[in-house]
């Protein structure tokens, strides 16, 4: 609690303002701060020396209030720091891991601070009265030395638990749940031997030149919430990865559910392989999947008149065209759908291609002409391989090998090129291809739009994958660690942050509260605490501290009043 106390210091008065609260079971001082002597005190509050229109405090303790509170109440809720510490017990004195994790996904959440800074930012927050755990001992070194004591199979018995008590604690829809992975790039060095984990392989946002580590994720389709994660080496592609972790999956589910046969998990193409379906098969989950299209050139020739519409059933602009097919050695429901909206994109996206292939081959036939006129004598001539080599560079995009006809040739020793662009393939790939999905699932008795949102559903893995990469909020990046177990630490505080936030959205939709996440950090990180000075009233000897909130705007008041934030205000 928040009191002002007095110091004498060679017989002179000084007053301070601090806060205290029980550490260990003892009495302990967590914040101060300096107020002056009384005559300056006096001085502040009567205005002396200042005009009339200046009588306020000379400062205000202003610390964040809306977003870590509500966060702080569902880590509560979810009994995160007491299920780490059952499977982390702390063996000195000192703050728990549970809280040093807590503290960390927190962070995370509303503003990503390396080790070294979280102090400072728990400093500025409600936190600090709420949380057992001082700013002083959130020194990088105290961090990790707790945190090297959070073994993988830690973990992994922490994250069962915390899933388990959130299904029943939240009720989590888990009639679907959907699966992914993805890969975040480092900037660890590549002659770094300590870290198996960062590999170099097929980075998903481009930066090839970096290493990378690998996330696989489970989800619930009910807001996104995350039921399982595993890091993984980065240079490992998807199905072997999901191979890897399909009896994991059915642990997990059996762990958290009591019906087998009412869960159906869904994944992209990128997860298909005999191996893996195999395994489906044989785990207690039903299963939506999609097929790669030039696989299916039968399905794709299927003619338009043969779809139905999917208007009646809440999908504007969607056909459909249902049918039975061996997949993966059995057979399966497969729905082939048309989309629009997906047609023109996928059409605008294949034009700017094109048009910048025309442009590059143009560039390419008039430098080998110059050369051919004898206009360029400087420098290393062009030969026909190294023109093949940048042709094959420039048609490496998805369908420009079928849509340009290029033919490089040779004459007095130079390079000729020539190219032209197939009408008739471009329109067969728009007739047959475009705008195309095709579907795949043991759900026999779902109908055509069921089995369309269910695949759709996956949309929310991606989402999720997304939140994880934005910089100012949760951001798995920039990881400042360079060994696995301290990797796998760092990103299992990031999905326990993604956690809560999935909860915090979840609970303000069923408020009637529909907002993003970041828009839901934004609004709330807004609301302050405000702790204001006062002058001494009526026998009282000592000023006294008054702690408000700051003024709220309509978004940011409904928020408070759905969480109950108002519990957590200093008294």
């Amino acid at each position: 609690m928040a009191s002002i106390i007095k110091k004498t210091i060679r017989g002179k008065p000084y007053y301070y303002a601090r806060e205290s609260k029980r550490v260990d079971g003892k009495p302990k001082i967590v914040w101060q701060k300096y107020l002056g002597t009384p005559q300056q005190i006096i001085d502040v509050m009567t205005g002396k020396g200042m005009d009339n229109n200046s009588r306020a405090p000379s400062e205000a303790i202003i610390t964040e209030f809306g977003a870590v509170v509500a966060l702080h109440s569902l880590a509560q809720r979810l009994r995160l720091a007491k299920i780490i510490d059952k499977h982390v017990p702390k063996r000195s004195s000192g703050p728990s891991i549970g809280s040093y994790l807590v503290t960390a996904a927190i962070n995370r959440c509303v503003a990503p601070r390396s080790k070294a800074k979280i102090g400072e930012w728990f400093t500025g927050t409600a936190l600090r009265r709420l949380l057992d755990i001082e700013s002083r001992q959130l020194t990088s070194q105290r961090f990790w030395d707790n945190m090297d004591r959070v073994s993988d199979e830690a973990i992994a018995k922490i994250e069962e638990e915390v899933t388990a008590h959130m299904v029943q604690e939240f009720n989590i829809d888990l009639r679907r749940v959907l699966f992914d992975d993805t890969n975040f790039f480092t900037f660890i060095d590549t002659f770094n031997q300590h870290c198996t984990i960062a590999q170099r392989g097929k980075n998903k946002e481009g930066r090839r030149a970096l290493r990378i580590v690998g996330l696989a994720l489970l989800v619930s389709a009910d807001f996104h919430v995350p039921l399982f994660h595993r890091t993984y080496p980065g240079n490992q592609t998807d199905a072997p990865t999901f191979n890897g972790l399909i009896s994991e999956l059915s642990a997990r589910y059996k762990a958290i559910c009591k019906e087998a046969e009412d869960v159906t998990i869904v994944f992209d193409k990128g997860n298909n392989s005999l191996d893996n379906m195999e395994q489906v098969e044989q785990s207690p989950y039903h299963f939506v999947g999609s097929l790669v299209p030039t696989h299916h050139t039968d399905l794709l020739a299927i003619p338009a008149k043969r779809y139905r519409s999917l208007a009646d059933d809440g999908l504007e602009g969607v056909r459909a065209y249902r049918t039975k097919k061996e997949v993966f050695g059995k057979a399966r429901t497969v729905l082939i759908t048309y989309n629009d909206n997906l047609f023109v994109a996928q059409s605008q996206t294949i034009l700017r291609d094109i048009g910048k292939r025309q442009s590059s081959l143009r560039e390419i036939q008039a430098r080998l002409r110059r050369w051919q006129e004898g206009k360029v004598r400087r420098g290393k001539p062009p030969t026909v391989k190294g023109v093949e080599k940048k042709v094959a560079a420039l048609l490496k995009r998805q369908h420009m090998k079928s849509l340009f006809h290029v033919e490089v040739t040779e004459r007095e020793d130079l390079p000729g090129l020539k190219y032209r662009f197939d009408k008739s393939a471009w329109e067969r790939l728009q007739k047959t291809q475009l705008g195309k999905t095709i579907i795949f699932t043991d759900n026999d008795h779902w109908n055509d739009a069921e089995i369309v949102r269910g695949y759709r559903s996956q949309y929310h893995v991606e989402e999720s994958f997304r939140t994880m990469k934005d910089p100012h909020h949760i951001a798995i990046r920039p990881q400042r660690h360079w060994t696995d177990q301290k990797i796998t630490v760092h990103v299992f505080y990031c999905v326990l942050a993604l956690m809560l936030v999935s909860l915090l959205r979840r609970e303000l939709h069923l408020k009637g509260i529909d907002k993003s996440i970041p828009d839901i950090l934004d609004t709330l990180t807004e609301i302050r605490e405000v702790g204001v000075v006062h002058p001494p009233e009526g026998r009282k000897k000592n000023p006294t501290i008054k702690t408000v909130l700051s003024r709220m705007s309509a978004p940011q008041h409904a928020m408070y009043e759905a969480l109950d934030l108002g519990r957590y205000r200093a008294r």
